[in-house]
Parts: C-alpha cells; sequence; structure tokens
C-alpha cells in the first residue's frame, strides 16, 4: 500500500507548480480531485508560449494521476459544492494570486470551518502575505525574484533565465511541506495553512551565498567554476563540439594531471602548487590544459584521467545516454 492511501486532496491548484504539488502526493497514493471549470479550464491544457514552445500541451504531466470535475467558482452553488467537496478531503491546495480564494469565499478560515483539521497549501509567487504578496509570475520570474538566476551563468555574461525547472522545484518544496503539516495533524490533531512562496523556493537553492552576502561577500556568477577546486571545467577535445570535464580536488590530483598534460614543471610552479594559489591563479591554468584536450580523443582521454585519479568525463549529449551500457544494463 503506498503511504498517502485513503488521503484526499481537492486540489485547486493551476498551471505547473501547484499542479506538481499535488501530483506527487498523488503518486504516494493521495487521491487527487481536480477542481475546474469549462469557462477557465487549466492552461496547461493547450500550448503554452510562456515556456518557449508550441508544442504539446503539458497538462498530462503533472495530472495524469488525478480526477476531475467541473465547479464555477463563481456561482454560489459552485462554492458550495466546492466546500462539500473539502468537507471529505484531507488536503485543500491552491495555486491563486493572494487574496483570490478568500474573494472566493475559500479562504483557509472557511474551509477550516468546513473541515476542522483541514490541511490548506497556497502556492503562490511571493506568498500570502507581505508587500508584493499580490505580485503574480511565472518559472522565470521565481528565479530571478529568488536570486538563482543572477548566480546562474558565466561572469563575463547576464543571468540566465530558469524556466521549467522552477516550476518542478517549487511543487517538490510544496508536496515535502504538506507532508510536514500532515505529520503535525497527525500528532496533535491540527490542520494548518501551508504558505509557500515560489520566489523563496529559489532562495533555498542559494542559501549558502545569501550567507555569505549577510557577511558582507559579494558572489557572483562562476560560471564552470568551483570556490575551492582548480582546474575546474569544460576543456575542448579533437571531437567536435565534444567537450570534457574536469575536477581536480587535491594536490596529488593536479600533479597527476601536470604529468598527463606534458608539463610537470607546471605542479612546481608556486602559483599552482597549493590548492589555494592554483585557485586564485585559475585562469592561467585554462590554456595549456585547453591546448592539450583539443589535440585529444574525448574517450581516451578522459578514460586516461580516471586512471590516474583525476576526476573527467565528457559532457554528454542526449544521443550519448541513450547508447549508454550502463544505462541499458
Amino acid at each position: 500500500m503506498k503511504p498517502l492511501a485513503g488521503l484526499r486532496i481537492a486540489d485547486f491548484t493551476v498551471h505547473a507548480a501547484g499542479p506538481f504539488c499535488t501530483h506527487m502526493l498523488s503518486q504516494m497514493g493521495a487521491e487527487v480531485i481536480k477542481v475546474e471549470t469549462s469557462l477557465r479550464p487549466d492552461i496547461f491544457r493547450k500550448p503554452h508560449a510562456v515556456y518557449g514552445r508550441q508544442g504539446p500541451a503539458t497538462f498530462d504531466q503533472v495530472s495524469s494521476n488525478k480526477l476531475s470535475v467541473r465547479l464555477n467558482l463563481k456561482h454560489p452553488d459552485g462554492v458550495a459544492l466546492a466546500k462539500k467537496l473539502v468537507g471529505v478531503a484531507d488536503i485543500a491546495a491552491e495555486s491563486f494570486r493572494a487574496g483570490v480564494m478568500a474573494r472566493l469565499g475559500l479562504s483557509y478560515e472557511a474551509l477550516r470551518d468546513v473541515k476542522r483539521d483541514i490541511v490548506m497549501v497556497s502556492v503562490s509567487s511571493s506568498g500570502q502575505t507581505g508587500p508584493e504578496s499580490h505580485f503574480a509570475g511565472y518559472a522565470p520570474l521565481f528565479g530571478a525574484w529568488g536570486g538563482l538566476g543572477y548566480l546562474s551563468g558565466h561572469a563575463d555574461g547576464p543571468p540566465v533565465e530558469m524556466r521549467h525547472v522552477m516550476d518542478h522545484s517549487v511543487g517538490m518544496h510544496a508536496a515535502l511541506a504538506t507532508l510536514a503539516a500532515l505529520n503535525r495533524r497527525r500528532r496533535t490533531g491540527e490542520g494548518c495553512h501551508v504558505d509557500v512562496a515560489a520566489r523563496e523556493v529559489a532562495s533555498s537553492l542559494v542559501g549558502d551565498f545569501l550567507t555569505a552576502a549577510s557577511a558582507g561577500v559579494t558572489a557572483g556568477r562562476m560560471g564552470n567554476d568551483d570556490l575551492a577546486r582548480a582546474p575546474h571545467g569544460l576543456f575542448p577535445t579533437a571531437d567536435a563540439d565534444r567537450w570534457l570535464s574536469i575536477s581536480v580536488s587535491s594536490d596529488a590530483e593536479w600533479k597527476a594531471l601536470a604529468a598527463i598534460i606534458g608539463q610537470p614543471h607546471l605542479a612546481e610552479d608556486s602559483r599552482f602548487a597549493a590548492q589555494a594559489d592554483r585557485h586564485a591563479n585559475r585562469r592561467e591554468l585554462d590554456t595549456p590544459i585547453s591546448d592539450w584536450t583539443a589535440g585529444q580523443g574525448g574517450e581516451a582521454v578522459a578514460e586516461q584521467l580516471q586512471a590516474a585519479g583525476v576526476a573527467a568525463h565528457l559532457s554528454w549529449a542526449a544521443s550519448d545516454i541513450v547508447a549508454d551500457p550502463h544505462l541499458r544494463a
């Protein structure tokens, strides 16, 4: 039996982030009843240009395991039916702008009057309270607001836009928060209102940089760099558009790499001998390593470096993955 078997969710969520939360809970056994209206069906039932394509809809990605009912929540009878559904549910989930459910007559307080121990989950861009709680937003804005976009990309380039991955990250966090609320209800008998702000989910993924910023340390985009390892990054190979990932974490690995590329003297150079100095001068290592890897076959050089204890691997394309013997096994 699945862990959430016997639980029922009244699902008022739309688009991707909220529906992915309830989809994950349905995968764990919960019965999810998705509430829509024929006047305003979920936008994910049709192609959605905000994700950069006009191809097939993505509705099934987040709703394939759900039951469905159509209710007009702008009609008193529809609201009454929604409350009856919540009355026989354990969780009510929604992902409208802050205040929408209250204006429909379906606030947490109203639903708690119907089902005293209901767990309500609200997923929104900026949370239910605060000066920007009325802001709407899609996935690209979540990453931008949360600081994740600013930190993604190369130092000499712009921030990288975050798209679908943000919706699913928000949905996963919301599902976990819902499980915590259910566990609390199991222990105390009390329901609660779970408020998930998508932008805060993005910020949770850059917690170390928030800590640094609070201490006055400026953090920026690192591209393929690492905070301590050097050399660390992607290097060209003799094969067209085949890039080799190399990550050196110790002096011993660096000595092995320097010997393999035919420049053992670099390991003794005061600029590179110690890890901290090597990291500080890492840009000066890009050229000699790139010059060597550019003349090597990708697969062969990856195996050679791995045999010497240096972490290295080709950056795989989709064709590499589907042909991978390990994946097949």
